[in-house]
């Protein structure tokens, strides 16, 4: 059975980090590419970041380009979002992402406010 386990989620101020990691098991995460999304209230979900099943080639949304950066630990099946100077628009709910050959999974998801 396939869980995927977000966490580091929480309260931050304009202008900081935060570092969220997805935890995954049930599958061979090492082969499939890894996805961040986010949901913010009244908006549809939308794709944040995607790393390949090595961690060679990472993609971006254009909103978040040079302040995020997605990484993954195979050895650790962990993928990892860092988020450098947040915005208050950056506010919602970010889930992690896999897609195998068969099926896609999500996680449960872990709230990012951010505000002063």
């Amino acid at each position: 059975q396939v869980h995927l386990v977000e966490s580091g989620g929480g309260l931050v101020q304009p202008g900081g980090s935060l570092r969220l990691s997805c935890a995954a098991s049930g599958f061979t995460f090492s082969s499939y590419p890894m996805s961040w999304y986010r949901q913010a209230p009244g908006k549809e979900r939308e794709l944040v970041a995607t790393i390949t099943s090595g961690g060679s080639r990472t993609n971006y949304a254009d909103s978040v380009k040079g302040r995020f950066t997605i990484s993954r630990d195979n050895a650790k099946n962990t993928v990892f979002l860092q988020m450098n100077s947040l915005k208050p628009e950056d506010t919602a709910v970010y889930y992690c992402n896999a897609k195998t050959y068969t099926s896609t999974y999500w996680g449960q998801g872990t709230q990012v406010t951010v505000s002063s």
